[in-house]
């Protein structure tokens, strides 16, 4: 993220709570820590903390818990990778050949 997209962040910030402090200071202290984080990332994260947070979001807040992002965007790739490799082992799968069931049962039946 760039100081402009900072500043931008800032604003709306201050636009929701009006008493979160836009000085300087902490705006290069934003900066410091945000300067690799995606401001799309730090954006949405922002307006899910409006919706429910009755206090300015500090910065972990603004980075929304990355750790917590990536492990899920890694679930839901391999899931989605798991539930790929089922399709195509349904596309290749085929029935047992006729009498197949019924003569599994009869050896068992015998023993």
């Amino acid at each position: 993220m760039d100081r402009a997209e900072i500043f931008d962040l800032l604003i709306e910030i201050k636009e929701n709570y009006p008493n979160f402090d836009v000085s300087e200071e902490n705006v290069d202290r934003h900066m410091k820590y945000l300067h690799d984080f995606s401001f799309e990332a730090a954006h949405q994260n922002l307006q899910e903390h409006v919706r429910t947070g009755k206090w300015p979001p500090n910065i972990a807040e603004i980075r929304g818990n990355l750790g917590d992002q990536e492990a899920r965007q890694r679930e839901l790739a391999e899931t989605r990778a798991y539930l790929d490799q089922r399709k195509a082992n349904r596309a290749k799968a085929t029935l047992p050949p006729p009498g197949w069931k019924e003569g599994l049962l009869a050896k068992l039946r015998n023993n």
